[in-house]
């Protein structure tokens, strides 16, 4: 099943994060994402031709986090958004942040 199908697992936290080399199989269907902070996040910078189409991406990126139940990182401006998802209990990757990150692509693709 693709990333973008699957739901996130609750993490209840005290299980080691991905390794980078885990990571980055992850990335082989997300190859406009980038690994970052010594392979414990995950990076993606949209682009958009005004303000308002940010926003209304960023909204929807919130209700899918809200019914995932994972939440990114996200910061916006006029013409961009810029989505950073990792797990606060583990402090790095999980197998969730890649399923919201395909969730997230398919929004923006969509």
């Amino acid at each position: 099943m693709s990333l973008e199908n699957q739901n996130c697992v609750p993490c209840q936290g005290g299980i080691p994060a991905l390794s980078r080399a885990e990571a980055e199989r992850f990335l082989v269907d997300l190859p406009k994402w980038t690994l970052e902070g010594g392979a414990t996040r995950i990076r993606r910078r949209y682009a958009f031709p005004d303000f308002v189409s940010a926003l209304a991406f960023i909204n929807r990126v919130g209700e899918v986090a809200e019914a995932q139940g994972h939440h990114p990182d996200i910061t916006f401006g006029w013409g961009y958004a810029e989505v950073v998802i990792f797990t606060h209990k583990i402090a790095g990757l999980h197998e969730n942040d890649f399923i919201l990150a395909a969730r997230v692509e398919a929004l923006y693709g969509g």
